[in-house]
């Protein structure tokens, strides 16, 4: 086990003292140094002590300097006992009064004074340690729990797997639970909560087996445990495993009001809110902890209206919302997208009073950024008297969840300036805005400010940036953080394949696949997509048929609607169109939007124009008011010259208000992002990139390059189209690529449509003219132009 030895001066420096050095303020104290001389048990429980009371036995001990090592101290709370076991009462009492670094002061001035330190003392420290989540401290006082030879308490070391959880740390967590040789329910209770808290699903439900086959006998606790796992994960069949369980095994739990609050949870998270009720409805004794269950269970499934009939229920029964409540009911609200409940919920806040409080003012700031309010977000922030890492993480994630670049990196160096210590659940958030934005600097920047600060990657984490490298184009780096990373899970093998998939390195994401399969990690729907998705931009019919057969006999996946649409792209874009058809007549589901537009454009590609006037009569039955149908049917006819029809569709859509998105490409140089939309000469370097453009245009024409004006689908004359396919916005972008950045620096354009024919292989060339590297994300996949050729090999 990496872990650090005993280091009494680093433990102490980094923790503030309160007063000076026990030995000094009495230096004829001394401490019983012979751990076989064990102090008296306490005989009261501190957890029945309150702060005031915890702070006044404190300070007796200061002005009394300690005393003798056996002096009584005449206080009804204190009842006779040595000096060691009252400053184990007194850290488990700071402990437990939820004041950890007054624990940890302790215990460092005990550690300072050489003080007799045992085996009860530990586990508070450590519980501390987690509050904190000051892992240094806790790996510190796991090499004193080595040396001084305490690791053999099963209690010890069930404390240890809970703060190195807490610490999220779950690499060290599990060696601790591995080398146990004796472990109690509690220890696999632990464990499992720690997988849990972490999102290591996979591991936990490989636990839950091992106990079933070890034969260990369950209790209230890791029922608790496994009901709250099943919720989180939304695997609602193994939660009425366990719900039958309780029934048959423990039966009397079924009247423990924790354990029926923990199923109505957990179905309430599974979407069935009806079984929720009933156990609702049975419970004869309820506290306001399961009617804030069964409330949330209502606001997540979206029944807003039983959820605020049974809120009325609630007062009626005098049941009064607590914080912790309104806290749940906010944050349901912000995944629920409930954003008009939500509002009422934060004026009731206000109205009794809880609107001070920094954990529900950092939801309230979060259900509005997530329902598009993010100026509001930014209100409630602003006026927050107390600001932690969690606040300032869930205002970046509202600038994130709205694309809002500028402001979320602004605040992100704003949080730096103000010292506060960011944690992984910012990186993610900034990691996922820059995917989104294409801005590769900035995630690189990301990347060395975790390295820098000492966040260590765990699978999210790794995750993120995985996404982050192959959506800005760099599937070389996302590699690189994919083989780097030993813990491994099939989200992250999702993201690596989905990265091969867009830049076109199919036999990549196929090989990943396989290996997945010999490493025996279960693959997902998800997972499936990715691979078709690859088959389908690669060509690879064949083996796309046979995976898509494999998903169903092999991993029992039933087919979405998503698989059907990679299956319809993949026949498609091979030209098997007819087969494409059949395959859409022959879906056991209703077949949608993403099917027929699969077929659609297959049909422009191919110039089907008897087949893409079915597919879009079916698409503008499902969304009559969708632009972007219409465009491509009208595209289609414009590709025939069959202007009329052309025409009537445009005419449509002038009437009905439906518009074409404008094109848009951006760049990012020296992380600024430079967006460029067709017809905007807003730019302050317009009229370099016009000079550039035309040297681009000159090139071309000197190399031997014809423009191909097929992709403009307007009634205009041959020199029109011509210029109109110049100022494509990923021309724009390239040329101010080209003025902006080193020879020798790759260009990197991210398009919010398809490149077009033209631009696709006028690109090709000028990346050998320039010899430049030339990088184009579209709305379908990546682009690598070099030496004339492209990745996709014109297929896309």
């Amino acid at each position: 086990m990496d872990l650090m030895t005993t280091n009494r001066t680093s433990l102490i420096t980094s923790l503030p003292l309160t007063f000076q050095n026990i030995s000094k303020l009495n230096p004829r104290l001394k401490f019983n140094n012979n751990p076989s001389k064990q102090p008296s048990l306490v005989s009261y429980s501190p957890s029945q002590i309150t702060l005031e009371q915890t702070k006044q036995i404190h300070a007796r001990l200061i002005r009394t300097q300690f005393g003798h090592c056996c002096a009584v101290i005449d206080d009804p709370l204190l009842p006779q006992q040595t000096l060691e076991a009252q400053f184990n009462s007194l850290i488990t009492s700071y402990t437990k009064n939820n004041c950890p670094r007054d624990s940890l002061r302790i215990y460092s001035h005990l550690r300072l004074a050489d003080a007799f330190i045992d085996n009860f003392t530990i586990p508070s420290i450590l519980k501390a340690c987690g509050q904190l989540s000051k892992i240094k401290v806790g790996k510190e006082i796991h090499g004193f729990v080595l040396k001084a030879g305490f690791d053999w308490d099963v209690f010890v070391r069930n404390s240890l797997i809970q703060m190195y959880s807490e610490c999220e740390t779950v690499d060290s967590a599990e060696r601790v639970f591995n080398k146990m040789t004796q472990r109690d329910v509690v220890s696999w209770s632990t464990m499992i909560g720690s997988y849990r808290r972490n999102k290591y699903f996979r591991e936990a439900l490989d636990l839950i087996k091992e106990m079933s086959v070890l034969a260990v006998k369950l209790d209230k606790t890791v029922v608790l445990n496994m009901i709250n796992l099943f919720a989180d994960m939304g695997v609602l069949e193994m939660g009425r495993v366990v719900h039958g369980y309780v029934i048959k095994k423990l039966d009397s739990e079924m009247e423990n009001v924790s354990v029926c609050t923990a199923l109505i949870d957990m179905y309430g998270k599974c979407g069935r809110t009806v079984p929720a009720r009933q156990i609702f409805d049975r419970m004869s004794d309820k506290n306001v902890v399961t009617w804030t269950a069964m409330i949330a269970g209502y606001i997540h499934c979206g029944e807003l209206v039983d959820g605020l009939e049974l809120f009325v229920r609630m007062r009626e029964a005098t049941m009064s919302p607590n914080e912790v409540t309104i806290l749940s009911w906010v944050i349901e609200c912000g995944f629920a997208g409930a954003l008009e409940l939500g509002k009422l919920l934060h004026v009731y806040a206000l109205k009794i009073g809880f609107d001070a409080s920094p954990m529900l003012a950092t939801a309230l700031l979060d259900m509005y950024s997530k329902s598009g309010e993010v100026r509001i977000a930014r209100a409630i922030f602003d006026r927050m008297e107390k600001r932690d890492v969690t606040a300032w993480t869930a205002m970046i994630s509202g600038y994130a969840h709205s694309n809002c670049l500028l402001e979320a990196f602004n605040l992100f160096i704003h949080m730096i300036n103000s010292n506060i210590e960011q944690n992984e659940v910012t990186m993610v958030s900034l990691l996922v805005l820059c995917a989104e934005a294409g801005a590769l600097h900035l995630g690189k920047w990301v990347h060395g400010t975790m390295e820098k600060i000492g966040i260590d990657l765990d699978v999210v984490l790794a995750t993120a940036l995985i996404d982050m490298y192959a959506k800005c184009g760099e599937i070389d780096g996302a590699n690189q953080v994919f083989v780097s990373t030993r813990r491994r899970d099939t989200s992250m093998l999702n993201a690596i394949m989905g990265g091969f998939a867009m830049h076109g390195r199919a036999n990549q994401a196929l090989e990943l696949f396989h290996e997945m399969r010999k490493q025996k990690l279960k693959p997902n729907e998800i997972t499936f997509v990715g691979v078709l998705h690859a088959c389908s931009h690669a060509g690879l019919v064949e083996e796309g048929h046979l995976i898509f057969h494999q998903m169903v006999k092999d991993f029992g996946v039933e087919p979405t609607v998503q698989h059907y649409g990679c299956m319809v792209d993949l026949l498609g874009r091979a030209g098997k169109l007819n087969e494409a058809h059949e395959m859409i007549k022959s879906m056991p589901i209703q077949p949608n939007v993403i099917v027929w537009g699969a077929l659609l454009a297959s049909c422009k590609l191919h110039k089907n124009l008897g087949l893409a006037k079915l597919a879009a009569r079916e698409l503008l039955e499902l969304e009559p008011h969708h632009c972007g149908y219409n465009v491509l049917l009208s595209n289609i006819y414009a590709a025939e010259s069959r202007w009329h029809e052309v025409r009537e569709i445009r005419k449509v859509m002038k009437e009905t208000g439906m518009k074409k998105p404008p094109g848009l490409s951006s760049i990012e140089v020296n992380g600024v992002l430079h967006e460029f939309i067709i017809g905007d000469r807003s730019h302050p370097e317009i009229e370099k990139i016009d000079e550039k453009l035309a040297e681009m245009q000159k090139k071309l024409i000197e190399a031997g390059y014809e423009v191909n004006t097929s992709a403009v689908l307007l009634n205009i004359d041959e020199e029109e189209k011509e210029t109109a396919i110049g100022f494509h916005t990923e021309k724009l972008a390239m040329a101010f690529g080209l003025i902006s950045t080193a020879p020798n620096a790759p260009i990197r354009i991210m398009k919010n449509l398809r490149v077009c024919d033209d631009c696709h292989a006028a690109t090709k060339l000028l990346s050998k003219i320039y010899g430049r590297l030339i990088i184009v994300r579209d709305r379908n996949r990546f682009h690598q132009f070099s030496e004339g050729s492209c990745t996709c090999r014109d297929y896309w």
